[in-house]
């Protein structure tokens, strides 16, 4: 059979070798691979002390981790169940907006306006909502821009306090501390704490420790704001800042401040009265504006820049605030009432004014025109005649014929507060000014103003202490003079010789029922004025002397009633009290010290539209002098001296004090009708005494015809006893022997 039809299988070679089992294989060499590079991706190979040092710091990292957030979420609960238990403790919001442990005291003037201020002084409670828009911007701007947004506290804040501090060299919890607004309203209540008298010294004390930063005491306020935040609203926490704040000049609160400063509510204040205010935060007393009004103003603008950059003012509103700051009312600028004010609160009951714990409200005597008066003469006249850099001191007081003081003025320095008052601290000598106790004591006891004295060496011997023999001050003796005259030319021997005749205790009891209440000199040299007095005495015993010879007791408080009550607690503490010489000598006396002014030593004093009288007086060693006199309106008092008992150059009670008084007088009687004085002259022909008229004015023309029909009647021989016709003669005598 052919194959040709047939496809061939192809050729292959026949297996050489059979197969061998899996077992019989040999293993196949592999070749090896190229090492791949992975140095930099391989685990690196740790030693021993490595392993265990990473194994440590791994164990102690887990404990760590472990105690932390345990301690951590310890911690987070006890804040949290501290937190909530002062809160739980915290009082109604109300009872939290005034905190003061004293109250306050307003005194009003004899118009009823408020004048001054005493004691811490809370205008009122007011809130978040009540006060001025402006008043609660410049707040926030000044204090805690982040006060709506925060929990009390501001690590922000805190970080940055941390940071400036320790840029500035100091711990950094001393100086900024960071604090939120919240948190100074927590100081401000001391931590609920409320003030211990019998823990601490004073309300100083108190509050320098409610302020201490300690780290534990950072802490304690850190619970009581949060705490606070719990508790109350915003607008709460607010509100008890705005009430509790201290903002200089014993105010507590803006409400008090704004009525302190500027004599409206804290409703009321515009831009830049807002600035002031909230500029005072920072440092309430430096930067009151009763202390340094332009440095406040300063600081004020601060203010108004940050409200702006803050977006609480426009620019507009901005310029207007900085181009007009805020300025003082009427009453703050009289710097809380003075020395007035001041001695005022000396004359009531300790507990209702120095140590008050209610709200006071005194009516006084004060005329504040009257004030301003005096003021304004002691200005003027040290500016023109006193040498620049003198310290020299001055003081006035002014008042009614019954007492009620209507002026006050302690020192150069006006606007002070709870300085040395020299009207009424101030013991001096009189000299001359004492002399018409003398002769009102000689009138009293019969004598008249034309009584012949003789002015002659005279001696006395005084037991004791030897020889005593006055001199005038121009070294010469006159002759026989009057009464009259030698009181017109403030003679020293005569009236020596005067006390002597009349008694020196008579001369003593009658300026002690004056109300010359100090130790009076036991010797002769009583009746020139040698015992030390206050202007304020010596000038409510002149005022004996105006009201027809009663004493009188210098007063100033009126009326005192607690705020809110219609019933006073006390009145007047002074005014008209028994009589000391009868009437008569008293208009006689008057009559006197008329001429003093009119035609003698006084006579720098004398008003152009007006009666007045009084007397000079310069102290021995001219180391003080005075004026007193008065109208039939008014009575004043000047004195002139150095604190130190420096004599004066120059200057005796005929020269400045006299000037002072002149001026003071001439402003205080602007607008006042004329009155003239109840004062009598002398009959000589010893009848019925011939009254000077005192229901109509006097001119000066109706006053020399009265002075001539005086000596017209002393120069007449007929119906006159023997004794007006010696008096006659030794007049005429003396006359012609000068």
């Amino acid at each position: 059979m052919s194959n040709s039809g047939r496809k061939k299988p192809p050729l292959v070679a026949e297996r050489r070798f059979p197969k061998k089992t899996n077992a019989a294989k040999k293993p196949a060499v592999k070749k090896r691979a190229p090492a791949r590079r992975t140095a930099g991706k391989r685990k690196p190979q740790r030693g021993i002390i490595r392993s265990v040092l990473y194994g440590m710091f791994g164990w102690l990292f887990k404990i760590i981790w472990g105690f932390g957030w345990r301690m951590g979420l310890a911690c987070a609960l006890i804040l949290g169940l501290s937190v909530g238990y002062v809160s739980f403790t915290l009082p109604p919001v109300e009872q939290l907006f005034d905190g003061r442990a004293r109250g306050s005291v307003t005194l009003l003037d004899a118009q009823r306006k408020v004048f001054a201020w005493r004691g811490d002084q809370f205008g009122g409670a007011v809130t978040a909502s009540s006060v001025s828009p402006h008043l609660k911007n410049a707040i926030l701007a000044t204090e805690d821009k982040r006060f709506y947004k925060h929990f009390g506290l501001s690590p922000r804040g805190i970080a940055s306090a941390v940071r400036i501090n320790l840029r500035e060299g100091r711990g950094p919890l001393s100086g900024h501390g960071g604090s939120t607004l919240t948190q100074q309203t927590a100081k401000l209540i001391c931590l609920g704490t409320p003030f211990d008298p019998t823990k601490w010294k004073d309300e100083a004390a108190y509050e320098a420790d409610c302020r201490q930063g300690s780290l534990w005491r950072k802490a304690k306020e850190a619970v009581y704001s949060m705490a606070m935040e719990v508790k109350y609203t915003k607008n709460e926490i607010l509100t008890v800042y705005i009430n509790r704040a201290f903002l200089g000049a014993g105010s507590r609160g803006f409400e008090a401040a704004s009525q302190r400063y500027f004599g409206k509510s804290a409703s009321e204040v515009q831009p830049n009265e807002a600035a002031m205010l909230a500029g005072l935060l920072v440092a309430p007393t430096r930067y009151a504006p009763t202390n340094n009004l332009e440095r406040s103003q300063d600081r004020a603008a601060t203010v108004v820049r940050l409200m702006e950059e803050q977006g609480y003012l426009s620019s507009a509103v901005a310029r207007d605030a900085q181009a007009n700051p805020a300025t003082l009312s009427k009453a703050a600028q009289a710097k809380a009432g003075g020395y007035f004010a001041d001695w005022v609160m000396t004359t009531g009951p300790e507990f209702f004014t120095r140590n008050t714990t209610e709200d006071v409200i005194i009516r006084t005597t004060l005329d504040q025109r009257v004030q301003r008066a005096a003021e304004a003469a002691m200005k003027t006249v040290f500016e023109a005649k006193v040498r620049k850099g003198s310290k020299a001191q001055a003081a006035i007081v002014i008042m009614s014929a019954d007492g009620a003081v209507r002026a006050m003025v302690g020192g150069r320095q006006t606007k002070v507060s709870g300085a040395f008052n020299r009207a009424t601290m101030a013991q001096r000598q009189p000299g001359s000014s004492f002399k018409p106790f003398v002769y009102g004591a000689a009138l009293d006891v019969g004598r008249s103003p034309l009584d012949m004295i003789k002015d002659e060496p005279y001696c006395i011997n005084v037991p004791g202490s030897g020889e005593y023999c006055p001199k005038n001050y121009d070294k010469k003796f006159h002759g026989n003079v009057t009464l009259t005259e030698a009181l017109r030319q403030s003679y020293n021997i005569p009236a020596v010789k005067l006390a002597e005749e009349v008694g020196l205790d008579v001369v003593r009891k009658v300026a002690t029922d004056f109300g010359i209440g100090s130790h009076m000199a036991p010797g002769p040299a009583l009746a020139l004025g040698a015992s030390e007095v206050s202007l304020l005495e010596l000038t409510g015993a002149y005022a004996g002397i105006l009201n027809g010879g009663s004493s009188v007791s210098p007063y100033g408080l009126v009326e005192l009633k607690l705020l809110g009550n219609n019933e006073p607690l006390m009145t007047a503490t002074g005014g008209i009290g028994e009589r000391v010489i009868n009437q008569e000598a008293a208009e006689e006396l008057t009559w006197m010290m008329h001429k003093v002014v009119a035609e003698g030593t006084g006579k720098r004093a004398a008003l152009a539209d007006r009666d007045a009288a009084g007397k000079t007086g310069t102290s021995q060693a001219a180391k003080d002098a005075w004026f007193i006199g008065f109208t039939a309106d008014y009575v004043a008092g000047v004195w002139i001296g150095y604190d130190d008992n420096t004599p004066l150059t120059g200057v005796t009670g005929s020269g400045l004090p006299a000037e002072i008084w002149h001026e003071a007088m001439k402003l205080a009687h602007e607008g006042l009708p004329v009155r003239v004085l109840p004062m009598r002259a002398p009959d000589p022909n010893e009848g019925k005494p011939l009254i000077v008229d005192t229901a109509t004015p006097r001119s000066g023309q109706t006053r020399k015809s009265i002075d001539k029909l005086l000596e017209g009647l002393f120069g007449t021989s007929g119906g006159t006893s023997k004794q007006v016709k010696e008096r006659a003669r030794q007049e005429e005598e003396n006359r012609n022997g000068r």
